[in-house]
């Protein structure tokens, strides 16, 4: 199970992964991120192909946070490839995207995707879907 590759160290009784790799080609969203998750390891990357540069150089990151709408390579196309590279695949990978309607969230998850989450969010949100995968699907 995906969920099974985070890191197990416990910090406030929260399991944590060790690293988060942010994928948003928003300079903005970037600082979001740093500002919202200041409690994980981030790296960064731009678009789908600096993410699969930055998964490769990494071997610790162990969750990625995804949009879609990128240059160069798109998030579903980064999905693609990720999930095709057995070395860089078991990462859960959360969607976060303006990209909202019923198709593209199945089409993501359809892809890989562990989770959906909808452009604009509360941080809560990012946090409950972090918080889900880390406590694995319900028994």
């Amino acid at each position: 199970m995906e969920h099974d590759r985070f890191h197990r160290h416990v910090q406030g009784g929260a399991v944590q992964p060790r690293k988060v790799l942010v994928v948003d080609d928003s300079k903005l969203m970037h600082k979001m991120y740093e500002v919202m998750l200041r409690q994980y390891p981030l790296v960064h990357a731009s678009d789908g192909r600096e993410a699969l540069q930055r998964l490769r150089e990494h071997g610790d990151i162990e969750l990625v946070l995804l949009d879609i709408n990128m240059p160069n390579m798109n998030g579903l196309e980064f999905l693609a490839e990720m999930k095709a590279d057995g070395a860089i695949a078991a990462a859960p990978v959360i969607i976060i995207s303006v990209e909202g309607r019923e198709e593209d969230t199945a089409r993501g998850l359809e892809a890989g995707a562990a989770a959906y989450v909808k452009k604009p969010f509360h941080s809560e949100e990012i946090l409950d879907a972090i918080s889900r995968l880390e406590k694995g699907p319900a028994a």
